[in-house]
């Protein structure tokens, strides 16, 4: 009796045991795959997740369909202006004034009025924060000269980027007579992550708000994520019957910055609760991967005034599952020794990262100084130097 009660206690234990492990082990299984790209959908037509840092597509539905973008197309006509500043064409203190046709402007504005003067970089405050289309205008025609002009370096600059799916037609991205003003999802991302590069617009697509006309106007920011989202730094929001409701959201949490384009929503909340969704799964699931820049070894040299040299590993990030950054793997392709002549910043190796026997990249390795190639007169005074040493 004692026997049987033992074996169908301990049978007990072992199958109590066993279905939590069950339970737990499907529970486990299931949040997993809430969190798998592939396993949700987004409200909108088309949509792209990328972290801007490593241009990485981290989540992509109809990413290279065309459709209309409405202010959206103000992240090129940003990008034109501040390349303008950076390259010294025009500067933040320029004063504009204020055409008739810029003035003229539906939509989002600021009311600018013709003959009114206003300088560069409140005009981008505005074109910023408040997606004033009056100011895109008058910013594309003090620097091309012409709206039409400013068109065409947008289609330029877009080529130079790799936008296959994109044209401009204008720059402010009104489109009620436009019959071939078009971008995608994709483009929209590559666009953003050139534009927050300038430190100029994080400044103003962090506002909330902010005023003009020395604080008589106030400039409302049309992105409501700056205000509710935790890490949001930009970056542009459109809308127009044509388009439905589109935003770039941009955000940054420690080293991951993402870039969240939806397009297509039906209403606004839809877009940006659509943002947040692709924003939450970015920062849930990936994380950055760093290797510094950092001394390696020496390295032997072949025929050189020295016989070795320090070898540096140049800085590698990559963008990878959170709990997958301690399990990369560095490969070392270091040669015995290199030949002389060498000069600073002259490759010798590299390493090769990988990621459970996939390659996620690699890094050069290099040498930082200068080592010429040995000569019989160099050879002949080191004989003369040991000689005198003997």
């Amino acid at each position: 009796m004692k026997k049987t009660v033992c074996f169908l206690l301990i049978f007990t234990t072992f199958f109590v045991f066993g279905l939590n492990t069950f339970a737990i082990n499907n529970i486990n299984i299931g949040a997993e795959s809430q969190l798998t790209v592939n396993e949700f959908d987004v409200d909108a037509k088309s949509a792209i997740l990328m972290e801007a840092n490593t241009g990485k597509i981290l989540y992509a539905k109809n990413e290279i369909a065309e459709a209309s973008p409405a202010s959206v197309t103000k992240i090129m006509t940003l990008l034109i202006v501040m390349e303008s500043i950076n390259d010294g064409r025009i500067s933040l203190d320029d004063k504009i004034c204020i055409s008739a046709y810029a003035a003229s402007m539906g939509g989002s504005q600021v009311f600018l009025e013709e003959g009114e003067e206003m300088n560069v970089e409140e005009l981008i405050k505005c074109t910023v924060i408040a997606s004033a289309n009056d100011a895109a205008v008058a910013l594309a025609e003090h620097i091309g000269g012409s709206e039409k002009n400013f068109v065409n370096m947008m289609n330029k600059r877009a080529s130079e980027l790799n936008m296959k799916n994109t044209n401009f037609e204008n720059v402010t991205g009104l489109d009620d007579t436009t019959k071939n003003h078009f971008t995608s999802a994709k483009d929209i991302a590559i666009m953003s992550q050139e534009l927050i590069k300038n430190d100029l617009i994080l400044k103003y697509s962090t506002l909330w708000q902010d005023t003009i006309r020395g604080g008589e106007f106030t400039l409302t920011n049309t992105n409501r994520l700056v205000r509710y989202y935790d890490g949001c730094n930009g970056l542009k929001t459109g809308s127009t019957d044509k388009a439905g409701y589109c935003i770039s959201a941009t955000a940054k949490r420690g080293d991951l910055q993402l870039i969240a384009v939806v397009m297509g929503a039906e209403t606004r909340d839809s877009r940006n609760a659509t943002a947040r969704t692709l924003l939450d799964y970015g920062f849930s699931n990936y994380g950055i991967y760093k290797n510094a820049e950092n001394f390696i070894e020496n390295i032997n040299i072949f025929n050189g005034t020295k016989g070795n040299t320090a070898i540096y590993a140049s800085e590698f990030s990559a963008v990878v599952p959170k709990n997958m950054i301690k399990k990369v793997e560095l490969i070392y392709e270091i040669p015995e020794y290199v030949d002389a002549p060498l000069k600073p910043g002259d490759i010798v190796g590299r390493i090769v990262y990988k990621l459970e026997g996939e390659q996620i990249g690699s890094s050069d390795i290099f040498v930082k100084e200068e080592i010429n190639k040995i000569t019989v007169f160099d050879i002949f005074k080191q004989l003369i130097k040991n000689i005198i040493n003997l």
